[in-house]
């Protein structure tokens, strides 16, 4: 047991500290949606939060700087026909939000880099595809324009953000409701959990399971997994006795696990955020006030505890804030933004040092904003590692770049309404699909035509006034 206490590891003392008052985000109502997700996403510009909205979904987002009381009439971003769920920022475009909801669809927002003075009700695209509400979302980590979106109709769909396009649908792997999807470092397997107890490793371009456990926690509570840098799986579950559990995994060996370790008694889903650069994870529990947080090492017991940064108020939900948007200068190795029922909380992780020159040991080269991949190229078979940046300067946000969707015209692409998948030309498809899609066709058709007609009646009466100021 000692030996364990004094292992060396430059983590040891990593402590918690939350911000001074003034330094929070105050009078924000908080979703009260039950949903295990973590309401908060946030990157260097702005944090994210998804709020209580009447008549549909709306999430709000603040300039990182704009702490205190936020004004009850700040605009919120709404759209969402229904509560939302899940959002995620684009790894490569600190200002592209993307949002998923009751409704079934995705909304993927532009956000300005100014404070909008209305409500931002237009997004740039909406992502249209499956049949039951849509609770998970996330951005592919090194290819540009890459979202996946997981449903309550156990459907996994990849999308092109770029062109509005669905790149792959990933049917028939999931016979229940999906918990948690996750990428691994290059974005060429995911990881996913499912509520029929089985955790897969999935190869999304080939639509095929490559590794799969049944039940790696014994418990029937919801199960988590993410990646690790060297490519295991991290995963937090529940014993049989409702204690909860963590465990690390090599998908080429599923079997048996790497390690496994109980934790305590309690009723709520443990997320893990992970860290590559330091290798720490750090578990939150949705109704915990604390957050726990582990090394992972090639050494036994693989998973190494850390510490627990302990407060009195229970977490809503939580963000996490990517490497590039720490201060370096403080020896801030994470940044959490943790949830309560009116405000968001910032809670700062740091090594203790007592120099002030940059530490190189402690901010390797880490992932920046540039993506490696197109979404044409990844979709084709190409994989590549993510581009690092140096942090030693620091980490200046780029100003605002525009999310270009060009959409491919639906007339040009779909075949006549008689040709369905599966039918011959002596073979109409008369099947209620089939007929909506003509009818939608028609409706498109119609509202062209309304409007070119406008369109000509507007450029007669200008015709008129010029003629008649002539006159």
């Amino acid at each position: 047991m000692s030996r364990r206490v004094v292992r060396q590891s430059k983590f040891r003392h990593v402590f918690g500290q939350p911000v001074k008052a003034d330094q929070m985000y105050e009078d924000i109502r908080v979703s009260k949606v039950t949903w295990d997700s973590s309401f908060c996403a946030v990157n260097p510009k702005f944090l994210a939060i998804i709020v209580e909205a009447g008549g549909g979904g709306a999430f709000i987002v603040l300039p990182l700087t704009k702490t205190g009381r936020v004004d009850k009439n700040h605009p919120l971003v709404t759209g969402h026909t229904a509560p939302v769920l899940d959002i995620d920022w684009c790894p490569h475009n600190d200002n592209v939000i993307a949002s998923a909801s009751e409704d079934t669809t995705i909304m993927v927002w532009q956000i300005p880099d100014y404070v909008p003075v209305r409500n931002i009700t237009e997004p740039v695209v909406t992502l249209e595809g499956h049949s039951k509400r849509v609770g998970i979302i996330s951005w592919h980590p090194t290819a540009r324009n890459v979202l996946l979106s997981a449903g309550c109709d156990n459907l996994v769909i990849l999308w092109n953000v770029g062109t509005g396009e669905m790149l792959l649908a990933l049917e028939d792997m999931h016979t229940d409701l999906i918990y948690n999807v996750g990428w691994n470092r290059n974005g060429s397997l995911l990881v996913t959990t499912c509520k029929d107890k089985k955790v897969r490793v999935i190869d999304p371009r080939k639509q095929q399971v490559v590794a799969e456990r049944f039940a790696p926690h014994e418990g029937l509570r919801p199960v988590r997994a993410i990646f690790t840098r060297e490519g295991h799986i991290f995963t937090t579950g529940f014993t049989r006795m409702s204690q909860r559990e963590l465990g690390l995994w090599d998908p080429k060996s599923f079997e048996e696990p790497i390690a496994l370790q109980e934790m305590d008694t309690s009723n709520g889903v443990l997320l893990p955020f992970y860290d590559p650069d330091s290798s720490i994870v750090y578990l939150c529990g949705k109704g915990d006030s604390s957050i726990r947080y582990f090394e992972i090492t090639d050494e036994a017991p693989y998973v190494h505890y850390l510490n627990t940064y302990s407060s009195k108020e229970p977490q809503r939900g939580m963000g996490f804030m990517p490497k590039r948007g720490l201060d370096v200068s403080k020896c801030e190795i994470a940044r959490f933004f943790k949830l309560h029922e009116r405000k968001c909380e910032p809670i700062v992780m740091t090594v203790p040092r007592k120099s002030d020159l940059f530490q190189d040991d402690l901010y390797p080269d880490t992932p920046g904003p540039e993506p490696a991949l197109e979404a044409d190229e990844w979709l084709s078979g190409k994989d590549a590692e993510p581009i690092l940046i140096s942090l030693r300067d620091g980490y200046v946000p780029v100003k605002n770049r525009e999310l270009k969707v060009v959409k491919k015209n639906i007339l040009d692409n779909k075949p006549p309404p008689g040709l369905r998948r599966g039918h011959s030309a002596c073979e109409p498809d008369f099947s209620r699909p089939a007929l909506e899609e003509v009818l939608q066709e028609i409706r498109a058709l119609k509202e062209m035509v309304q409007a070119q007609e406008k369109r000509i009646s507007d450029l007669e009466n200008k015709l008129c006034q010029f003629t008649n100021g002539t006159d």
